[in-house]
């Protein structure tokens, strides 16, 4: 006979089969200890880790979508830039910019009414 007999006072499983989950239970921290989380810490945990892993890398992702929107914002403006610097430089080499430039600083040069000749190299 007493071998049929359990001491139920000391056998958890009837314990945790009879424990409902409560908020107080949540609050408390008892879910915690619980064998069904225990047993599945390893798995929690991992969850953990790909979730922070996961917030870093969308930070580091909207942080790389900031930088390539003000690269970008630099590239129009330095284009912007290289197209006026072009068009000043295109048109303060035209000729008659440069025969009234030579004539406002009076250099004293003078503008040829020839034509240029062309050289040819004999073989």
């Amino acid at each position: 006979m007493a071998k049929g007999r359990k001491n139920i006072e000391f056998d958890q499983s009837i314990e945790e089969k009879d424990r409902t989950f409560s908020l107080r239970d949540l609050i408390d921290g008892n879910v915690l200890t619980r064998k069904a989380v225990l047993r599945q810490s390893r798995f929690i945990a991992l969850l953990v880790v790909i979730a922070f892993v996961s917030i870093a890398n969308r930070n580091h992702a909207e942080k790389l979508v900031i930088r390539l929107n003000r690269l970008q914002n630099d590239v129009k403006e330095l284009h912007a830039k290289s197209i006026t610097f072009s068009s000043d430089l295109v048109r303060m080499s035209r000729q008659s910019e440069v025969a009234r430039l030579v004539g406002r600083y009076e250099l004293g040069l003078e503008e040829s009414l020839e034509p240029p000749k062309k050289l040819v190299a004999k073989k």
